[in-house]
């Protein structure tokens, strides 16, 4: 009975939170992997990794992301997603047909952290451009693409489709790849729909991109349908991508991160408020963007909604908006009970 009485008590507690618009932390957060002792840390609450300076990440949503890598690789197909990959949280490793090392562009060695015959299991495959039929064309590589039954996403970035192609994963679905590579999908694998002037095309679970820097797109894509548009906004601001358009592709899933984004009630928050030290911090919606900017001494950060008048920082540092009885704006707070900054 007292357990009983304790479940349904705890129940409430939540209940109450939510409706309170408070943020329940749904799991421990991880450092994003640097290699360095943090990256076995985990904490209680989201925010900034004080020995690395990284945003911290939801534990639950980390995935497992094998990059495969061929001799010749163009070095941004794999580089840019990569950058976005492990930012996001996600433990990438690298794969080939064997561990001898590559030469990326003929410039790049890289030495391949397993071969396809000792690698682990992975969340996400990823194959890239740059002698791709290195690949395409390795039956050792196909078959052992086909043989991962864990696989949830597969990716490709510039004429990496045609692994995927080679392996039966684009059959029936729509795919696009390099400007100079299209026709030759297009005649060679003629179950693919294959689109053009698109910088990437979403299937659910099978995600191509155009070449070499539409892979950056594409990875952003994928980090907004696991784990929301507001992170892939901060992996893109980590990396200052100014001129990423969210959703600039061909969405055919159903779980678009895009489809209900309409900033405009954002303005309500729009104003001069108070901030720290006797400073002063203006509010202002960029519709491009989707988010509110804070301009704080001539620096503007991006600030971000999450629900109703709870919001979030480029660091995953929590605000929340205040209101008086008529319903107004009077200020924020960066804890839930604490002192609220007035708007001005």
């Amino acid at each position: 009975m007292k357990q009983s009485i304790f479940i349904i008590a705890f129940l409430v507690m939540i209940f109450n939170g939510i409706s309170q618009n408070t943020q329940i932390p749904p799991s421990k957060y991880i450092c994003p992997p640097c290699n360095s002792s943090c990256d076995t840390a985990k904490h209680d609450a989201p925010g900034v990794c004080t020995h690395c300076n990284m945003v911290l990440i939801r534990e639950d949503l980390s995935k497992t992301i094998a990059f495969y890598l061929q001799d010749g690789v163009e070095v941004l197909d794999f580089a840019g997603p990569m950058e976005v990959f492990v930012y996001a949280g996600y433990k990438v490793f690298t794969v080939s047909a064997s561990q001898e090392t590559i030469i990326s562009q003929g410039v790049l060695k890289v030495t391949p952290d397993y071969s396809i015959a000792n690698a682990p299991n992975a969340d996400i495959l990823a194959f890239f451009g740059g002698n791709s039929g290195a690949a395409s064309q390795n039956k050792d590589v196909i078959n052992w693409i086909k043989k991962q039954e864990k696989t949830q996403y597969h990716f490709s970035v510039c004429t990496g489709a045609f692994v995927l192609a080679a392996a039966g994963i684009l059959n029936g679905k729509t795919a696009t790849t390099f400007h100079s590579a299209l026709d030759n999908l297009e005649s060679n694998y003629p179950k693919i729909d294959v689109r053009r002037d698109v910088r990437f095309v979403d299937n659910g679970e099978v995600i191509t991109t155009a070449g070499i820097s539409a892979g950056i797109d594409g990875a952003l894509h994928l980090v907004a349908k696991l784990q929301g548009i507001n992170a892939a906004k901060r992996v893109a601001y980590y990396m200052e991508y100014d001129n990423w358009k969210p959703g600039d592709g061909l969405i055919l899933a159903g779980n678009n991160p895009y489809s209900q984004s309409n900033p405009s009630f954002l303005k309500e928050f729009e104003g001069l408020y108070e901030y720290e030290n006797g400073a002063e911090l203006t509010l202002k919606l960029n519709l491009e963007k989707g988010n509110l900017e804070a301009n704080i001494n001539n620096n503007s950060y991006p600030v971000y909604h999450e629900n109703a008048d709870f919001f979030s920082d480029a660091s995953s540092e929590p605000i929340y908006f205040k209101r008086n009885n008529a319903n107004q704006i009077i200020g924020y707070s960066l804890t839930h009970n604490g002192r609220i900054y007035k708007k001005l």
